[in-house]
């Protein structure tokens, strides 16, 4: 598996990205030396297809697999493809608050500390649907790591397309999320035209 080792900060430098965005509080004070060159069409296209891939932690092969599948769904490819992205299980662990980060949430999944509608799923790219019902497994539940994140993550808002109960770290996926929910800074009409030259 491709591990993209590059510092955090300096990758949201890089893509003109808020780290918040990516669960971390760290903040960065230098200033990014090349903003002030200007960027071709395809420069711009290209950089907000690496901003959703480093954003949710997915590698080339399977973000245009996903693509490939979001140009066969019903409706707009772009919102299609923001919400498989949104969907998936490391990333609801994340917004339900049960991981500081999405990296933190894959590896929550991968250790086998997730059930789903009540079995185990180790695969953090697990498309997860409306009325699944997501938990920790109640043996993990005592390990200090989740004492530690429920800590951290107090007073995290949940998004209004998941349902969340942060004191048995369970919840419940109420719909599949709208677009205008989906509070990431990627424009996914330049992703749809770079994939589609």
């Amino acid at each position: 598996m491709a591990i993209n080792r590059t510092p955090v900060l300096k990758r949201c430098r890089s893509l003109e990205l808020e780290p918040a965005f990516l669960g971390v509080s760290k903040t960065s004070h230098r200033k990014n030396m090349r903003s002030n060159r200007k960027v071709s069409e395809y420069g711009l296209q290209l950089r907000e297809k690496q901003k959703a891939k480093f954003i949710y932690g997915v590698q080339e092969k399977p973000f245009r697999n996903m693509y490939k599948k979001a140009e066969r769904m019903p409706g707009l490819v772009g919102t299609n493809l923001m919400q498989l992205l949104e969907l998936r299980l490391d990333n609801v662990i994340f917004r339900l608050g049960y991981a500081r980060t999405r990296r933190e949430a894959r590896q929550v999944v991968s250790h086998k500390h997730v059930l789903v509608n009540g079995k185990i799923v180790n695969i953090p790219s697990y498309r997860v649907s409306a009325g699944d019902v997501i938990e920790i497994k109640e043996k993990s539940k005592s390990l200090t790591r989740f004492a530690d994140i429920k800590e951290a993550n107090k007073g995290v808002s949940v998004p209004e397309w998941l349902n969340g109960d942060a004191e048995n770290l369970s919840g419940k996926v109420l719909e599949i999320p709208r677009r205008e929910i989906i509070d990431v800074p990627v424009n996914e009409t330049l992703i749809v035209e770079l994939y589609s030259k």
